[in-house]
């Protein structure tokens, strides 16, 4: 229900930015599972430090545009707090830049706010359920995994998470071009390896770009006219002949026993060819040479023009994610080139053509998840459902068994844990059990079977947690630091605390 805004009394509801706004609450399902904590059902999955997320750790808000559903291509941000009166029992939901919403579009934009935050009767069930497995868990307000607004989202994301596998050859490139910079100015393409390098920044990077790509498109006035003012690939080859780029041919081998290195927040695997990481390394040069910058920056983009729905006080807010309306048109090399997507580009544009078409069913899929609510009597219908699921996904050009894992977690299957190198290295450190990507499924089955169907929450829980301890609350980070929540910085916190034991 809309809640009035007390004009000429700022105190009585305070306004973080001028203007008109729509107050709605969100009323808390009642039942079993500890109480609600916003934080803690926010800040519990890296996709929540993904762009158009922002949580705020100040104001304790999650700040983010949501859709109108009576016109899907306009977006207002929206801010998520708890319910100043009835915080245990309420959100307080402030849409920012409009006068007035229809009850149509009031209704949606909760729905998205009891998506991302797993509100839905269903979802408080089965936090509940696994709570009273779990009293650790339920101590510490744990149960919810948060997710996007929407599906298509939520699958774009987890393909943003498949990041090519490094090679120590990629690695000692990046060290000898630093070597040289010293000798010859600025490496840009040392800062390129080093942003490959770097899997979660550049995961960062990409969902950013994507955002930042929607706003700009949002305000061309056609695909044709966004396209006209990318370079073209000959003008791009001129440029990068005249700048005497360096043309390197990385060999990236993929062992039938190994996995990518550690990438934090997430977890990401290399659901992709030998072929496509090429495309994606080369995909990186070019856009590094031709911006004469790091891979992640949009050539052409005024970030002075950052603001969304020219809602006042927002100048540093990026565009909302893309639709698959928006994306299903464009070129494949354009986007890649233009949000440093690499073989990431022609996944997503196949799957934004496959929804539009009609080729691939978002609410088909949706509709497949909902069965009754999953009880530990009921492991053999999950799996089911879970094994049809994925069955329809595999079909999706691009979605290997790493991303496939991923969505389903989003849509709600807790059963079955997405096993990466970080998940080998949870196990050797905290259960000192000693794994294989071929066995690591069996010694996961071992540790965490006893809490079926919900192996996936005992598992996070433990990992979530682990990263609690080494970087420090992550509810109480500045979103400037995601980008610190790599492996490097976890060894420089581990060294930290080794040295204050010592010393």
């Amino acid at each position: 229900m809309p809640i009035p805004n007390p004009a000429g009394d700022p105190a009585a509801s305070p306004q973080p930015h001028a203007g008109p706004r729509v107050e709605l609450e969100l009323p808390l399902p009642p039942g079993g599972a500890a109480p609600f904590d916003l934080a803690a059902a926010v800040c519990s999955h890296g996709l929540f430090m993904m762009a158009p997320n922002r949580w705020d750790p100040a104001a304790r808000a999650l700040v983010r545009p949501l859709r109108l559903a009576s016109d899907r291509s306009v977006s207002l941000l929206t801010r998520v707090s708890a319910h100043p009166e009835r915080p245990g029992t309420a959100l307080l939901v402030a849409v920012e830049g409009a006068g007035a919403l229809s009850s149509l579009d009031q209704d949606y934009i909760l729905e998205q706010v009891r998506r991302m935050l797993r509100l839905s009767e269903e979802d408080w069930a089965a936090v509940a359920e696994f709570q009273a497995m779990h009293a650790a868990a339920r101590e510490a307000g744990f149960g919810r995994i948060f997710r996007s607004p929407t599906l298509f989202e939520d699958m774009v994301k987890c393909i943003l998470l498949c990041n090519c596998q490094l090679s120590v050859g990629l690695l000692s490139l990046w060290f000898q071009f630093s070597y040289l910079s010293v000798w010859c100015g600025r490496n840009r393409l040392g800062d390129w390896v080093f942003s490959l390098a770097q899997g979660w920044v550049r995961t960062l990077s990409m969902a950013t770009a994507l955002c930042e790509l929607q706003l700009e498109l949002r305000r061309s006035s056609s695909i044709e006219n966004f396209q006209s003012r990318t370079p073209p690939i000959r003008e791009r080859e001129r440029k990068c002949s005249k700048r005497q780029c360096v043309r390197v041919k990385l060999e990236t081998r993929f062992a039938e026993d190994k996995l990518e290195g550690p990438t934090f927040a997430s977890g990401t695997s290399n659901d992709s060819t030998q072929s496509e990481t090429n495309e994606d390394l080369s995909s990186l040069r070019a856009a590094a040479s031709e911006t004469g910058s790091k891979c992640d920056s949009l050539s052409s983009f005024n970030t002075s023009e950052l603001s969304l729905n020219n809602v006042p006080g927002l100048e540093d807010c990026i565009g909302d994610f893309p639709m698959p309306e928006e994306l299903a048109n464009l070129d494949e090399d354009l986007l890649a080139k233009r949000c440093s997507l690499g073989y990431r580009a022609k996944r997503i544009v196949m799957l934004a053509r496959g929804i539009v078409e009609g080729k691939v069913s978002l609410q088909k899929l949706e509709d497949m998840c909902k069965v009754s609510v999953p009880a530990a009597e009921e492991v053999s219908t999950i799996k089911s459902t879970y094994d049809r699921l994925n069955i329809e996904l595999s079909a999706i050009s691009g979605f290997g068994p790493f991303t496939r894992a991923n969505v389903l977690m989003c849509m709600g299957f807790n059963h079955t844990i997405p096993a990466d190198t970080e998940t080998i290295r949870h196990l050797k450190k905290i259960h000192k059990r000693a794994s294989t990507i071929s066995s690591v499924h069996q010694e996961l089955d071992k540790i965490y079977g006893k809490y079926a169907p919900f192996q996936f929450l005992a598992y996070w829980f433990e990992l979530w947690g682990f990263y609690d301890n080494q970087f420090g609350k992550i509810s109480d980070m500045e979103p400037s630091n995601y980008r610190l929540f790599t492996a490097s910085h976890l060894k420089k916190a581990k060294k930290k605390e080794e040295a204050s034991r010592t010393g």
